[in-house]
């Protein structure tokens, strides 16, 4: 995590020493979470947490992709798909109706990578446009 948060994708930033201390025992504690690693050589080079949520149009559960992330050494090298495909493997096991994350406009890798892996962007209707991701701070 602390590679993916200070790369400009992640916005820059270094991980709070809090949040660097609490990551692990705080995902441990939310039921539905999942994070998965890919290893090289007995190396971490990727991981992706995931959280479980609910369609409410299918009443099925679904999993929301939250960070995908490969060390810099080792992109372009297949291993977000790999990582993806395990994903999917878990999702349809746990019954899940499909397979959400965001990604930022301008990480063409990124969605490249998505797109390869079955990914496009929402839409429910074609004259209803692109849906957008918002956020509001509040703490």
């Amino acid at each position: 995590m602390q590679s993916y948060a200070q790369d400009p994708m992640g916005g820059g930033e270094p991980l709070s020493e809090e949040a660097a201390r609490n990551l692990v025992p705080s995902l441990a504690q939310i039921p539905g979470a999942l994070t998965l690693l890919a290893f090289s050589g007995g190396e971490a080079v990727g991981l992706v947490t995931c959280f479980e949520g609910f369609s409410t149009f299918k009443c099925k559960p679904l999993l929301n992709i939250h960070d995908v992330i490969v060390l810099h050494p080792y992109r372009g090298q297949g291993v977000v798909g790999e990582m993806l495909q395990q994903v999917e493997q878990i999702a349809r096991k746990r019954g899940c109706c499909k397979l959400t994350l965001e990604v930022l406009e301008g990480n063409e890798a990124a969605r490249r990578a998505y797109g390869k892996a079955g990914f496009t962007d929402y839409r429910l209707l074609p004259e209803t446009g692109r849906a957008i991701f918002q956020h509001k701070l509040i703490g």
